[in-house]
């Protein structure tokens, strides 16, 4: 049986604990309202205040013209960046995202770019998903657009790139619906292009 002294000590320590838990509590609880804070203010910081130096420049993205026979040229004013291979994503991501101006696109919505990787002679290597494959409508007029509009895009617009390599999850592809053979990088083709509409957004 426990004496007084003893019982006094055990609700001591009881509140001591409680006291120690609450703190904890406390502290957990404002360190978490501080990142919060800190995350709220850096965001909207970068909102109000874009970094310095991220500029626009207008460049030629092409796309099919109405008979898909050729390419035509639209303005698209993409983020400027110093290295090749990702000024290449940049413009990849604009082509696409379609055209503005009544052509036709020569990707399938839905189709994603995973990375772009510039070897040293020039050589983009242009990764896609999966997607590339399984939406794209196939047929050869329709893959021959895909490759040039990609490959006119890029030469034209990165003085770097000289060829290019369709990807498909990191991998070389045999084609990209049986009909063009995509074993070999493509160099550009300024046959296929037509005179470029002054279309910009």
């Amino acid at each position: 049986m426990s004496t007084k002294k003893q019982r006094r000590s055990e609700r001591f320590k009881d509140r001591q604990k409680k006291k120690s838990t609450r703190i904890v509590y406390l502290i957990a609880i404002a360190g978490g309202v501080v990142i919060l804070l800190v995350i709220f203010f850096v965001i909207l910081f970068n909102a109000l205040f874009p970094p310095v130096g991220k500029q626009k420049q207008a460049l030629d993205i092409y796309f099919s013209d109405p008979q898909e026979l050729f390419l035509v040229a639209e303005k698209r004013y993409v983020f400027k960046e110093k290295d090749a291979a990702r000024q290449a994503g940049e413009i990849v991501q604009a082509l696409l995202a379609g055209s503005k101006s009544g052509n036709v696109d020569t990707f399938p919505a839905g189709v994603t770019l995973r990375d772009v990787k510039v070897d040293k002679d020039g050589v983009a290597y242009v990764d896609f998903s999966s997607s590339l494959l399984t939406l794209h409508p196939g047929g050869s007029t329709a893959e021959m657009a895909t490759i040039y509009s990609l490959t006119n895009t890029l030469a034209h617009n990165v003085s770097e790139i000289k060829a290019v390599r369709i990807q498909v999850e990191g991998r070389n592809i045999p084609s990209i619906k049986g009909h063009i053979s995509t074993d070999k990088s493509f160099q550009p083709d300024p046959g296929l292009l037509v005179a470029a509409k002054d279309k910009s957004n």
